[in-house]
C-alpha cells in the first residue's frame, strides 16, 4: 500500500492465468509450475507455498491460490486434472499461511464441465476459505455457457462470503452477473478497449478514431465527471489516437476506469434501494 501510495483495499493475483496464456513457455506437474524466460531461457519454479510467500511480502488484502486453469475447449480428462491439481494446490496455500490480516480465496475450476464445477465447489467449500472465486471462464466460450456456469456455482458458494468472477469486466457482462449473486470481479478489458479507442457510455461504446469525432467540440460522454471528459474535447481525443499520441491511451483508460468505478457505484445503491432489477432492465435496454 505504501509502496503504491494506495490506501485502500488491494487484491493480488496468484498467476494461475498464465498457465494458460503462456502454455508454450511452461510445465506443470502436481509440485507446482516451470516457467522458461522467454528473455534467456531460463527455468523459473513457482510452487503454492512461493506463491503464498510471494504475496504475503507484497502485503495486498485478499490473495489467492495458485490455481491451474484451463482452456475452454480442453475435454474432460484434462480439466479433471486441473481441477484436481488445483484442489491440492489449494489445500498447500492454506496450510502454508503464516499472515492472518490477507484474506485468501480459493480458486473454482472446472472449466464447462457442470459435473466438475460442482465438485469444485463442493470441495473447496469444506475447505473454508473467506472468499471463492469463479475461474477458468470467458475464455472463448459462448456467454450463454458463461452465464449458466455462474448461475450454478454461485448457488454452491456461501452466500456469506464473498463470490468473485475473474476475468469478468464488460459492463453488460457485470450486470448480468451481479444478476445472479457475484459480489467482485476483476478485468483488464476497461483498459484493452481504451488502447483501440471504445470508450463506455449509458448508451454503449463509442469508437474514438470515428470521423464523427473529428470536429465534437463536447466531451466523448457529455455530463461524465471523469477528468478526461471534464477536460478535454472529443475532437482532442481523436486527434491524440490519430497521431498515435501515448496521451491517447491514458485518457481512454482513465474514462473506461471511471466509467466502471460509477457502474458499480450505481449497482451497490440500486441493490440497496432494491430497484437493481429494474436498474438491471433499463442499462441493457439502452
Amino acid at each position: 500500500h505504501k509502496f503504491m501510495a494506495w490506501d485502500r483495499a488491494i487484491l493480488t493475483d496468484s498467476g494461475g492465468y498464465q498457465v494458460f496464456s503462456l502454455s508454450s513457455l511452461r510445465q506443470v506437474s502436481d509440485e507446482g509450475i516451470i516457467f522458461r524466460s522467454h528473455i534467456d531461457g531460463s527455468e523459473h519454479h513457482i510452487t503454492p507455498e512461493l506463491i503464498i510467500q510471494f504475496q504475503e511480502t507484497l502485503g495486498a488484502d485478499i490473495i489467492m491460490v495458485l490455481d491451474e486453469c484451463p482452456a475452454h475447449d480442453d475435454s474432460f480428462e484434462k480439466v479433471n486434472r486441473a481441477m484436481s491439481r488445483t484442489h491440492q494446490w489449494a489445500e498447500r496455500c492454506q496450510k502454508c499461511q503464516k499472515r492472518s490480516d490477507q484474506a485468501l480465496y480459493a480458486i473454482v475450476q472446472g472449466g464447462i464441465f457442470p459435473q466438475l464445477r460442482r465438485q469444485s465447489a463442493e470441495y473447496l467449500t469444506s475447505l473454508d476459505f473467506p472468499g471463492y472465486a469463479i475461474g477458468g471462464l470467458s475464455l472463448g466460450e459462448p456467454k450463454r455457457v458463461t452465464l449458466a456456469m455462474v448461475e450454478e456455482m454461485v448457488a454452491l458458494l456461501p452466500e456469506n462470503k464473498p463470490r468473485y468472477l475473474m476475468g469478468v469486466g464488460s459492463p453488460e457482462d457485470i450486470i448480468e452477473s451481479v444478476a445472479r449473486g457475484v459480489d467482485m470481479f476483476d478485468s483488464a478489458l476497461p483498459t484493452r478497449v481504451a488502447r483501440n479507442g471504445a470508450l463506455f457510455s449509458w448508451q454503449g461504446r463509442h469508437n474514438i478514431q470515428n470521423a464523427a469525432y473529428r470536429q465534437m467540440e463536447e466531451p466523448v460522454v457529455p455530463g461524465c465527471d471523469c477528468y478526461t471528459c471534464r477536460t478535454f474535447s472529443a475532437a482532442y481525443l481523436h486527434h491524440l489516437f490519430n497521431c498515435d499520441e501515448l496521451l491517447a491511451y491514458r485518457l481512454a483508460t482513465i474514462h473506461n476506469l471511471s466509467f466502471i468505478n460509477n457502474l458499480m457505484h450505481k449497482i451497490r445503491s440500486a441493490i440497496i434501494n432494491g430497484t437493481f432489477s429494474s436498474f438491471r432492465d433499463n442499462f441493457l435496454a439502452s
